[in-house]
């Protein structure tokens, strides 16, 4: 029978982190047990890539702000470069309402250290991103250090860096069950290669944390929603350093990566599967209108309809990650539920988890906030939808 001080289900950037920060402080009998046949199956590989400080909790600015510091020390601490370029947010706001309610966000965002970010008026948004249509805006806010990094990449620097330290990845692997003794502590996990024996486990399963979960006996509200991305041919219609460009209004927001303009607006999903990672043809076209009416020069543009494409967010009830010790559990942890900013958030993710299995609790950020427990003590987080 395998043996492992820790167990992590779920082989994406998460789960990586963790098996990373973990092995960096010296517990190296670690084993990532990931179903995917190889890294980047699941939602990390899915992921646009966006990374923000602009949020409109205290949590989630300085989850942010710590995975920035890492950010920038990412090719130093694993050899990878994490494609990370700070070309900056810009939320643009209709009216005044929207404008209010960014304004607010952002004093907190300045509470928290986040001093750069500031607010613009209609013609500043006109000079920070000339293509968009003017009519109807009035203002938003920006954030120069905001931008742009690469998943895959972050995973592949974390998972080589975890292995080098000696933890094992083990892929094309499914967690069937997980044995709770009578102490309260999950001591096996049954996969399709066999028994684990395990000193504690990390649920890093994303969209499935509810269903590995359940195989201990726990309850955690997460679900996957299905999300869609279409992408342009390439194109020189906009710079490649343009700002992750969004519009409070409906959440319409698009970017250029290698010549391509990414297109995304969060709609309700007509598919009843979450896990159907095709296009809809009523999203497309719908998405399409809007990045016309808003960015006229994208008129010319043709979409790639083979190179788009869906994947899943594991979205929590506040939309807010749940980090910690399972309750009830002695040695259960989780990692889930970041509701789309869980590759932005990986590294902070990965250094704190390493901290509640290895000290007790998380010691370099203070994430009561994010406790699992909160929804049954009756204290969400609460936020702005479009924050």
């Amino acid at each position: 029978m395998k043996s492992a001080d820790v167990v992590i289900v779920g082989g994406g950037v998460i789960g990586a982190s963790v098996a990373y920060h973990l092995a960096a402080r010296g517990c190296r009998r670690v084993i990532v047990l990931e179903r995917g046949a190889r890294p980047g199956e699941g939602s990390t590989g899915r992921a646009t890539g966006g990374f923000r400080a602009q949020f409109a909790t205290p949590v989630n600015v300085r989850l942010s702000l710590l995975s920035r510091e890492k950010l920038l020390a990412f090719r130093d601490e694993t050899g990878v470069d994490p494609g990370f370029r700070q070309c900056g947010y810009l939320f643009i706001a209709a009216n005044e309402a929207e404008l209010d309610a960014l304004a607010a966000a952002q004093t907190v965002q300045h509470d928290c250290g986040l001093e750069e970010a500031w607010g613009l008026s209609a013609e500043d948004v006109k000079r920070l991103n000339p293509a968009v249509e003017g009519a109807g805006v009035v203002g938003g806010v920006f954030c120069p250090t905001d931008g742009f990094i690469r998943p895959l990449e972050i995973l592949r620097g974390y998972a080589q860096a975890a292995t080098r330290l000696g933890a094992r990845f083990e892929y094309g692997i499914s967690v069937e069950g997980l044995h709770v003794d009578g102490r309260g502590r999950v001591d096996e996990v049954m996969t399709t290669d066999g028994v684990v024996e395990a000193g504690c486990v990390v649920n890093a399963a994303g969209a499935w944390a509810g269903v590995v979960a359940r195989l201990a006996g726990v309850r955690v509200p997460v679900v996957p929603l299905r999300r869609q991305v279409a992408i342009t041919e390439p194109c020189e219609l906009l710079p490649e350093e343009m700002p992750m460009t969004i519009f409070v209004a409906d959440g319409f927001h698009l970017r250029v990566r290698e010549r391509r303009v990414m297109l995304l607006w969060p709609d309700e999903p007509r598919v009843r599967d979450p896990f159907d990672t095709s296009v809809e043809d009523a999203w497309l076209s719908e998405v399409v209108r809007r990045a016309h009416e808003r960015v006229p020069c994208l008129r010319r543009a043709l979409i790639d309809r083979e190179r788009c494409w869906a994947g899943l967010y594991e979205m929590s009830p506040d939309k807010h990650a749940l980090l910690g010790r399972a309750p009830g559990l002695e040695n259960f942890y989780l990692a889930n539920g970041s509701s789309g900013h869980g590759v932005m958030h990986a590294p902070a993710l990965g250094q704190l988890l390493a901290e509640f299995i290895l000290d007790g609790a998380a010691t370099t950020l203070d994430v009561r906030a994010l406790r699992p427990s909160r929804f049954d003590e009756g204290e969400p987080n609460a936020a702005p939808e479009f924050l």
